[in-house]
């Protein structure tokens, strides 16, 4: 019933993803949500973000934000990493998504998506064709829009793990 909503992958942290393994696996484009992602809502980028996706581009990834935030927001996290990004993306609307595999010369298969709303980034991703990874919000402190959904979210996320679960047993 849910099953239209669920991850690929569903980690702890952004900061948790084997990105040396994904790379072996043929990808090479990281779609990144910004906000409960990689900073806390809001947050400026930081030590720890910036070391992150530093490493990625070291590692060979190209790395793309898309964010339904405004430009500013998303630019001053593209900046310090020379990376692309895509404001207003009206996620979980697909154009973005498929706009930003388009822009980073790359493909459905060679491309992945990180964030943490499984409503608006996942499901968006998912409905685009890209492996997506689900992570957990950094801080559980949200606009109330953001926390409405996630009641609904713990939802489908039980339902999930029971798949998973189920999946494991058989």
């Amino acid at each position: 019933m849910f099953e239209t909503f669920y991850p690929s992958e569903w980690l702890e942290s952004a900061y948790d993803v084997d990105y040396e393994a994904m790379y072996k696996k043929g990808y090479r484009n990281i779609i990144f949500d910004i906000d409960n992602t990689l900073v806390f809502h809001g947050a400026p980028q930081n030590e720890a973000s910036l070391k992150l996706l530093n490493r990625l581009k070291e590692l060979g990834f190209k790395i793309l934000f898309l964010s339904n935030n405004k430009e500013p927001r998303v630019r001053s996290f593209a900046e310090p990493v020379d990376a692309m990004y895509i404001h207003k993306a009206g996620k979980p609307g697909k154009k973005g998504y498929l706009t930003a595999v388009e822009m980073m010369g790359g493909t459905l298969e060679n491309t992945f998506f990180v964030g943490d709303q499984l409503f608006t980034d996942v499901w968006g991703a998912k409905r685009s064709g890209l492996y997506n990874i689900l992570v957990k919000p950094l801080n559980s402190r949200e606009e109330i829009q953001i926390v409405l959904k996630r009641i609904l979210e713990r939802i489908v996320l039980h339902s999930y793990k029971k798949f998973l679960l189920k999946n494991v047993q058989e």
